[in-house]
């Protein structure tokens, strides 16, 4: 997760660092797209991070139009689970925890140049820190459409609260996120 969180601070995600508006305009929002494993978790993390106004579970980076979940977690469509976050201005292949094949690779879907020079300068310095052993997985590619989740995906979190904790929990991603990153 901290590495995505490095990612987003390189893309400037910060409550303040959106430029000063007319109070009559929305502000603009920037657009980043994200995989890495299961959706219902990279929705939570993202979540609560300052300057996320919006996150939404889907599908990117596949070759099916408009997929729904039992196509792609079938893993025929060649696209991932992912989450696609609208804010103001790991280690293994093809598997995050208890899930595995290509729909749960992790990944940074770019929008723009400025994304992708700011994923891959973060992902370099990440890599040369030395803070986890071995070449990091993260892929980083072109964002293609983004397809929506079903309904009952959005939030999931929220609407099934014990039934996330026991998956987060049996999956090992609290553990192993707690091991890297101290995170709980």
């Amino acid at each position: 997760m901290r590495f995505f969180v490095l990612v987003l601070l390189a893309l400037g995600l910060t409550a303040s660092s959106a430029p000063a508006q007319d109070s009559a305009k929305a502000p603009a929002l920037g657009l980043a797209t994200f995989a890495g494993g299961c959706f219902w978790c990279m929705e939570e993390a993202f979540d609560q991070v300052e300057g996320v106004v919006s996150v939404v579970s889907g599908f990117t980076g596949g070759n099916a139009p408009r997929p729904g979940y039992e196509q792609v977690s079938a893993g025929g469509t060649g696209h991932a689970e992912a989450v696609e976050i609208r804010y103001d201005d790991p280690l293994a292949v093809n598997r995050q925890f208890c899930d595995g094949g290509s729909q749960y690779r992790s990944a940074i879907f770019y929008h723009d140049a400025a994304q992708q020079q700011a994923a891959e300068g973060s992902k370099a310095a990440l890599e040369k820190s030395g803070r986890l052993k071995g070449p990091i997985a993260t892929q980083i590619a072109e964002a293609g459409p983004f397809y929506p989740a079903e309904e009952y995906h959005q939030d999931y979190y929220h609407k099934n609260p014990q039934r996330y904790k026991f998956y987060k929990w049996s999956c090992g991603r609290a553990q192993r996120l707690a091991e890297l990153w101290g995170e709980k």
